[in-house]
């Protein structure tokens, strides 16, 4: 049994098919949190590299040699009996039949359907980081007409999460634009979170994005959403992003920004050290676009959020 004070270090994979579907096992029922679903991966021997333990242990478990991989989201989680960081990486491509070479109990299933397993405590961020794109567009616009040909723009770049923020747009037609909004992404199966901040009628909607004002006023998660967001700009708003229960957050400014010349932005290595503790997964928001992703993800993003990036 690990130490109380010891963190137990485990490279996990959501590993993915040619289909997308993802490879989940059940824990053996004498195992920690056993006869719940999980992710495949283990433990890293001492001194052993993340990724060469989680090569390693994919091949001992269910018979699949790596060829790439790339971080996904880090999570600490105290179990009260032992305390876990979880390394997690997406795993798209390799080679071999996954197979259980442990006798365990194995599925593919699609992203939508994870949350009808039971998973550990800890596995369930996971779940929110696999379900979520990499890319989130803020929809902005001085009048409906701008707002619906961004909104085809952001479409056609083949993004599948928008905020529906357009604080510019007058009062009296929000609503409106809205509605139109949500029928046009419901064509392209493309979820939509509405700006909190815009007081809505948000029941058509796929969720609710909240600003750090909104965040820090609440004391629980809102009731009914499929998605909960949050902007944060701190440690402290990120942690009570958490507190929430929100699924993902926005952190900025990472890089400078001419819409906020005044705020010192983050850096990346700001950005990487905030989101260490995080625990859940949040996109880099602020003087980036889709060239900026891999980068992101480097420092342990979830990918880039941004207005203008997605409209050329």
């Amino acid at each position: 049994m690990a130490h109380r004070n010891s963190v137990v270090h485990v490279a996990v994979g959501v590993v993915r098919d040619a289909a997308g579907r993802i490879l989940i096992a059940q824990r053996a029922q004498h195992a920690h949190q056993g006869g719940l679903w999980e992710f495949p991966g283990g433990k890293l021997e001492p001194g052993e590299p993340v990724l060469q333990a989680l090569a390693r242990e994919l091949r001992e478990e269910v018979g699949i040699r790596v060829a790439a991989a790339e971080p996904l989201i880090k999570i600490h989680h105290d179990y009260g009996d032992r305390r876990v960081l979880l390394d997690v990486w997406n795993v798209n491509s390799f080679s071999g039949e996954a197979r259980p070479c442990e006798g365990q109990a194995m599925q593919w299933v699609n992203a939508g359907q994870l949350s009808d397993f039971a998973f550990p405590a800890a596995n369930l961020p996971i779940i929110a980081a696999a379900r979520l794109p990499a890319y989130y567009a803020i929809l902005e616009g001085p009048d409906a007409e701008s707002i619906m040909t961004n909104c085809q723009r952001i479409i056609d770049n083949g993004v599948k999460l928008l905020q529906f923020r357009a604080k510019a747009l007058a009062a009296n037609d929000k609503q409106n634009v809205l509605e139109q909004v949500l029928q046009q992404c419901r064509q392209h199966a493309v979820e939509v979170l509405v700006n909190a901040d815009l007081d809505l009628d948000i029941s058509q909607a796929q969720g609710l994005h909240l600003s750090s004002r909104a965040l820090l006023r609440l004391d629980r998660r809102p009731a009914g959403m499929r998605w909960v967001a949050a902007s944060c700009h701190n440690a402290a708003e990120l942690q009570h992003a958490l507190a929430i229960g929100a699924d993902f957050a926005v952190l900025a400014p990472v890089m400078p920004t001419a819409s906020h010349p005044d705020t010192p932005p983050l850096g990346w290595q700001r950005f990487s050290e905030l989101l260490e503790s995080a625990n859940l997964p949040v996109f880099a928001l602020g003087g980036l676009g889709r060239q900026d992703l891999s980068l992101a993800q480097t420092a342990g993003a979830q990918g880039i959020a941004g207005i203008s990036a997605f409209l050329v």
